[in-house]
């Protein structure tokens, strides 16, 4: 996919990063779009669709972290790639961060050409889940997963997971019986590119057992190495 094709929604309050941002990226070819608030890059993100969006967290009124949940809390936007540009560099905002559904995440200062450069891995991402031929469902036990519509369903009631969750749960139960590494989930369900630590898989892990409820222990955890999906319901 060529990088003219494609449409860039940059949601950030400062002028000069914008220029950058709009300068960096135009250069580079993509179509580009601003807005300074949150509610008006959610507004834009759901009537433009476009292709990447990087989303700045300290915004006025609906901050970042808002505008990623409604994001990835939609059917229609929950698709969209985003990159978190911030000047708070704490693990615990970054794993909020990947929680909510972020695809990567950038701290002020950053260089234009890395920004860039995780552009392109996340949309290369993206490009490669979409193009891949799927089964429509999956189901062990009482668990089905509807995979075009990103839907989890547990007994018959509908579980709700971000997108980062289901592509945990999704990986675990295809690879069901075999011991997944946490190295392995990050690559699989992140993607080196993301630069996220261990921690962040045990993180979600954690999270994605209580959403489960008391089919917690579909998720086994294998001391010392990482983690496996139950072989039987």
């Amino acid at each position: 996919m060529a990088s003219e094709n494609l449409k860039v929604l940059i949601v950030e309050d400062e002028a000069d990063i914008q220029q950058l941002l709009s300068f960096h990226f135009q250069q580079a070819g993509y179509r580009v779009e601003i807005c300074g608030n949150g509610a008006e890059g959610l507004k834009k993100a759901r009537e433009r669709k476009p292709d990447l969006i990087v989303l700045d967290l300290m915004l006025p009124g609906m901050d970042g972290f808002e505008v990623c949940r409604a994001l990835k809390g939609a059917a229609e936007t929950r698709a969209i790639p985003v990159i978190m540009l911030t000047a708070k560099g704490e693990e615990i905002d970054k794993v909020v961060g990947f929680e909510l559904g972020a695809d990567d995440y950038l701290t002020k200062p950053f260089s234009p050409r890395e920004l860039l450069l995780r552009a392109k891995a996340v949309l290369r991402r993206t490009q490669k889940a979409e193009g891949a031929e799927e089964t429509p469902q999956l189901r062990f036990g009482e668990l089905l997963l509807d995979l075009a519509r990103h839907k989890v369903w547990l007994a018959g009631k509908e579980v709700e997971l971000t997108a980062i969750e289901f592509k945990l749960l999704r990986y675990l139960l295809e690879t069901k019986g075999r011991v997944q590494t946490r190295d392995t989930l990050l690559d699989k369900v992140w993607g080196y590119d993301a630069y996220v630590t261990t921690r962040t898989v045990d993180t979600h892990v954690k999270r994605l057992r209580e959403k489960l409820g008391k089919f917690e222990n579909y998720i086994e955890t294998v001391r010392g190495i990482g983690y496996r999906f139950a072989e039987k319901a």
